[in-house]
C-alpha cells in the first residue's frame, strides 16, 4: 500500500473544454438546434479508443473531478484522490473524461444560455430534457473524442443515476459502472419535488417566472438558503466539525460556502435537472446490463441509506448482472465519496483491475 501511494501523482493544471452538438434530438421529440457540453480530460486516449473512463457528477456540483482548474479557483477536483497517475483511475493507463451535464450551470447549455430562436436567455423556456438526453449528449461527446469503448462510468449521486442509465442504454459500450451514494431510480416524488422547488424559487422577488436575467439579484438570496439546507442534508456539518468545533462558527462557514456556490449557479438549473429525472427507473431494464457493477453507499447517507442496497443487488443478480456492494464507513453522509476516498479506493482498484487489464 505504501509503495503504491508513493507512486501516485497529482494531475496538475487542467482546463475546461467544450463540445457543441447540432440539431440534438430529445426524448420528448423536440430538437435543440445547438447545445454545448463542458468537460475536462485527464490522461491520453489509446489509438484504439478503448481505454476511456467517464466520470459523472452530482445534482448541484460540476465536472471538475481532478487536478487544479483556474475556472474553479485552482481547487482540487471532487475525486482528485481517485484520478491521476498511479491512482485508482490511473491516467498513465486510462483516458478519463469528466463531463458536465446538459442543463447544469458549469459551462454547459442551461437556462442562462442564449436561445438561438429568440436571441435571449432560455430562462423557463429551456427545453424539457430527460436523463436519457443528458447521457445521449455525453455519448455524442465521446464519439467526437474518438472513444470507441468505455472501461467504466463512475459518479456519485445524480452521477450514479447517469451510470445506471449508461448501463441500460449502451450495454455493449461499457465494461463496468460505479454508482456511488445513489440508486437506480429517482424518487417517485420527483414531480412534487419539482413543483415545490419552483414554488420556493418564486418566493424570491427577482424570480419573474424564471425570466430574471438582467434584473439584478438573479435569485441569489433564495439560492443561498436552498444551498444551506442542501449542504446540511449532505453531511457538511460533520465535515466541518474538526475545523469549526463551535456550532455558530460552522453556521458562518456553511453560509459562506452556500453564498459562494450561489454566485456561480443559475436557479433555472435546479428545475431543469430536477425535471430531467421524471420517470427515471433503470430497474425494469436491468436485464439489458452487460457491465459489471460496483455499487457503493455510505453508512450515514440519509438520501440513499444502505438499507436500499440488498434489494438493488438482489435485482441485479436476478438479471444475471455481476454486482458487488461496498459500504463507506463515514460520518460524512451523502458527500463522503470525495473526501473519504481512501476508505473505498481498495475495492474500487480491485473492481477496475480486470477491466483495465483488457485494454492494457
Amino acid at each position: 500500500m505504501s509503495d503504491r501511494a508513493i507512486e501516485t501523482q497529482d494531475i496538475g493544471t487542467v482546463e475546461d473544454r467544450f463540445f457543441t452538438l447540432r440539431d440534438f434530438p430529445l426524448a420528448t421529440g423536440a430538437t435543440m438546434r445547438e447545445a454545448t457540453i463542458a468537460y475536462e480530460t485527464y490522461g491520453r486516449l489509446a489509438p484504439d479508443g478503448r481505454n476511456a473512463v467517464l466520470i459523472t457528477h452530482g445534482f448541484t456540483s460540476g465536472h471538475h473531478a481532478a487536478g487544479r482548474n483556474p475556472a474553479n479557483n485552482n481547487q482540487p477536483g471532487s475525486w482528485d484522490g481517485l484520478i491521476g497517475p498511479g491512482k485508482a483511475f490511473d491516467t498513465d493507463r486510462l483516458f478519463v473524461i469528466a463531463s458536465n451535464m446538459l442543463g447544469s450551470s458549469y459551462g454547459s447549455t442551461n437556462g442562462a444560455s442564449i436561445n438561438p430562436a429568440t436571441g435571449r436567455p432560455y430562462g423557463s423556456d429551456f427545453p424539457d430534457i430527460r436523463l436519457a438526453d443528458i447521457v445521449a449528449a455525453q455519448k455524442r461527446l465521446l464519439d467526437a473524442l474518438g472513444v470507441k469503448h468505455l472501461v467504466a462510468v463512475a459518479g456519485p449521486s445524480y452521477g450514479g443515476y447517469q451510470a445506471f442509465r449508461w448501463a441500460v442504454a449502451y450495454p455493449d459500450f461499457i465494461d463496468g459502472i460505479v454508482p456511488v451514494n445513489t440508486a437506480p431510480w429517482a424518487s417517485a416524488n420527483t414531480g412534487q419535488q419539482y413543483e415545490e422547488m419552483r414554488a420556493r424559487l418564486a418566493t424570491d422577488p427577482d424570480w419573474n417566472d424564471g425570466r430574471y436575467y438582467g434584473r439584478g439579484g438573479e435569485c441569489k438570496a433564495v439560492l443561498t438558503e436552498i444551498r444551506i439546507e442542501t449542504l446540511k442534508r449532505y453531511g457538511i456539518e460533520a465535515s466541518l466539525k474538526p475545523r469549526f468545533p463551535e456550532a455558530a462558527a460552522r453556521e458562518v462557514a456553511i453560509r459562506e460556502l452556500a453564498a459562494n456556490w450561489a454566485k456561480g449557479w443559475d436557479a433555472n438549473s435546479l428545475l431543469i435537472l430536477r425535471r430531467a429525472l421524471l420517470g427515471f427507473d433503470a430497474r425494469p431494464d436491468f436485464n439489458k446490463i452487460k457491465a459489471k457493477v460496483l455499487y457503493v453507499l455510505c453508512r450515514t447517507d440519509a438520501l440513499f441509506p444502505p438499507k436500499i442496497a440488498p434489494a438493488v443487488i438482489e435485482a441485479l443478480a436476478a438479471a444475471r448482472v455481476e454486482a458487488r456492494y461496498f459500504e463507506i464507513d463515514s460520518e460524512l453522509g451523502h458527500s463522503s465519496s470525495g473526501p473519504e476516498f481512501r476508505k473505498w479506493e481498495p475495492p474500487l482498484r480491485e473492481f477496475l483491475a480486470p477491466l483495465v487489464a483488457r485494454v492494457a
